[in-house]
């Protein structure tokens, strides 16, 4: 059993990964919210406990950070808590994947463990659409190459442009509206968001296959917002909430081994 933390910029995803691909429990913290060693401690053990789960009882702690000084505190928190090793992912861990990139020390975590869980999962070209913070577009080869991808502003980006910038408009919840015309406002900028969420995934994902020259290649959504999303969505063809969060759990048993 492992305690597998995606540490993104907006949200930390912590995980409960027990050998299947979906966690036996999880858990979404604010990332933006500053926390000393102490707080996350606490915080952590709280959480673990009211689901049943004894901090000391992990294998090891598996990291995956876009946010290096999360990661610092972190890295000191999780070994006193598990007891175990904590294993941070980064482009240079020694996994079965290749990043086929100009840069690839730039990776962040999150897309090395979606090309890492893609390849054992579905073992054929893969798009992950990773809908976060910002939504990602992951190219993924069947062998497990990396190859690159498009970064997007993510959903929330567009709730909070609007919250901030239209002093008479409502603020609203992200969710599939009964039809498209809005009779309201409330209704008319559900519809705006949501649908322009959607096709942009699909006109992304459509110009990838061109330019990639894969037709058949398969779609996955990932991520918060997969569940809403990706049912609305033409192009996409799976639903796996917590891929990122198996790719971890993949990366600590690899890594440890």
């Amino acid at each position: 059993m492992q305690l597998v933390l995606d540490v993104g910029n907006t949200e930390t995803v912590v995980g409960v990964m027990a050998g299947g691909t979906e966690p036996e429990a999880h858990w979404r913290l604010s990332t933006q919210v500053p926390r000393t060693g102490d707080e996350y401690a606490h915080l952590l053990r709280g959480l673990l406990r009211e689901e049943g789960f004894e901090p000391g009882g992990f294998q090891r702690a598996v990291v995956g950070s876009v946010v290096p000084a999360a990661t610092d505190v972190l890295r000191q928190v999780l070994g006193r808590l598990v007891g175990g090793p904590v294993v941070i992912v980064g482009p240079d861990s020694p996994l079965p994947i290749e990043l086929d990139v100009e840069e690839p020390r730039t990776v962040g975590a999150d897309r090395i463990v979606n090309t890492l869980a893609a390849r054992e999962l579905f073992g054929r070209d893969t798009i992950a659409v990773d809908l976060g913070t910002a939504t990602t577009f992951d190219c993924i080869s069947a062998e497990g190459v990396f190859l690159g991808g498009v970064i997007a502003p993510g959903v929330s980006a567009g709730l909070e442009w609007l919250g901030r910038r239209t002093a008479k408009l409502p603020r609203v919840e992200f969710a599939e509206p009964e039809r498209v015309i809005g009779r309201r406002t409330e209704a008319c900028i559900r519809s705006g968001i949501f649908y322009s969420v959607v096709d942009g995934v699909d006109g992304v994902v459509r110009r990838i296959r061109r330019e990639w020259g894969r037709p058949d290649v398969l779609v996955v959504a990932t991520g918060g917002y997969a569940g809403v999303v990706g049912p609305a969505a033409e192009t996409v063809e799976r639903v796996e909430p917590f891929l990122t969060l198996y790719g971890l759990a993949l990366a600590g048993d690899l890594l440890s081994g």
